[in-house]
């Protein structure tokens, strides 16, 4: 699945989602001060194996909210990227035995199952948020990032 996250000007980004089954609805990403959230979902979902938003989207799902509503494993891989925004925004990357175990506890908060989480998959998705977030640094208001989203991990 390739996305096209597209720099705007304003107070927006965009994101086409091109599925093997053909496009989807462009999604509006509202600007936060780091890469886009659902570029730290690419991230996330490239080294997980549970279906957050995007291998919904993958494996039939519109891109619309509605697609990760209810299903457990997109919601505890939405507390991960949330956990990875907050690392974004404080500029701060927590120790892996903090990270995980605040991860735990917001998935408890929320009501739902933390995923199996270790200081090697932590450096792997850091490393591809490290990455990714030079590339969109470098691409010009207007310009376009393209990603594909990798099969499932193993």
């Amino acid at each position: 699945m390739r996305l096209i996250f597209t720099k705007g000007a304003g107070k927006f980004d965009r994101l086409d989602i091109v599925a093997s089954d053909g496009a989807r609805a462009g999604i509006d990403c509202p600007k936060q001060g780091i890469i886009p959230h659902d570029m730290v979902h690419w991230a996330v979902e490239a080294e997980v194996a549970a279906a957050g938003f995007l291998r919904l989207i993958a494996s039939g799902g519109d891109s619309g909210q509605r697609a990760a509503l209810g299903i457990a494993s997109a919601q505890s891989v939405e507390r991960l990227v949330e956990m990875f925004q907050g690392e974004g925004w404080s500029a701060t990357t927590l120790p892996d035995a903090e990270f995980i175990a605040l991860y735990a506890t917001t998935c408890e908060e929320r009501g739902d199952t933390p995923l199996a989480v270790t200081g090697a998959l932590l450096d792997l998705i850091r490393a591809r948020i490290a990455v990714v977030s030079v590339q969109w640094a470098a691409v010009p208001v207007g310009g376009k990032l393209t990603l594909e989203l990798p099969g499932h991990p193993q």
